[in-house]
């Protein structure tokens, strides 16, 4: 139970960390090539946009069985702890982006003209402007996704994975032994609790609003 309670933590921390990356470059892409005139930078956010929304479209059971060639070539391995982080990041990163890219246009546009005019480059009202105003929006967004990462590793545990989910299927579920399946499902539970418990400190703490 301890093993694959680290697994669970493991598995869903990676994923997180890799997605808070991801998501964010996704979610910027989108916000500023939304609405431009440019014919590049429409079929720039034509592409994003397809892979958003046909990653975040499909039911997770399914693309971990779609991705096994490309989990077999990153990590030289189909299961396991490790052999599913790919498939985790690439069904949330694109959930996350779409979070990224709402919290983005959600920002005073007032504010975002404001440091155009006092002559900030695009880059300098990214990180000084937009992602500071749209912090606690993101940060809320993380752990939304966070949530959804712990419940997905349950699910690739039952093909596999490792953790909490495998657990519970295999010595539990199979092994008909209902003990093991709670005890496992209250342990899941309580992480997500606490996950819940760290987003929301945080947003707290960030909001200066």
């Amino acid at each position: 139970m301890w093993e694959a309670t680290w697994e669970t933590i493991w598995m869903t921390v990676v994923s997180v960390a890799i997605v808070a990356v991801l998501g964010l470059l996704l979610g910027l892409l989108l916000y500023e090539t939304a609405g431009s005139n440019k014919p590049a930078v429409k079929v720039l956010n034509w592409i994003v946009a397809l892979f958003v929304n046909v990653f975040r479209s499909i039911p997770f059971i399914i693309l971990i069985v779609l991705l096994l060639p490309v989990t077999q070539v990153l990590v030289g391995a189909i299961t396991g702890a490790k052999a599913a982080i790919p498939s985790l990041v690439i069904s949330a990163a694109p959930f996350y982006a779409r979070l990224v890219e709402i919290a983005f246009h959600e920002v005073d546009g007032g504010v975002i003209e404001a440091a155009d005019a006092m002559g900030a480059t695009k880059w300098q009202i990214v990180y000084k402007v937009l992602i500071p105003e749209s912090l606690p929006a993101l940060v809320s967004g993380l752990t939304v996704t966070a949530i959804s990462l712990i419940g997905y590793t349950a699910m690739a545990g039952a093909i596999g994975a490792g953790g909490l989910g495998q657990l519970a299927y295999t010595d539990g579920f199979q092994s008909y032994n209902n003990a093991i399946t709670l005890v496992a499902t209250a342990v899941i539970v309580i992480i997500v609790f606490i996950f819940q418990y760290i987003g929301d400190f945080s947003v707290r703490k960030i909001d200066k609003r």
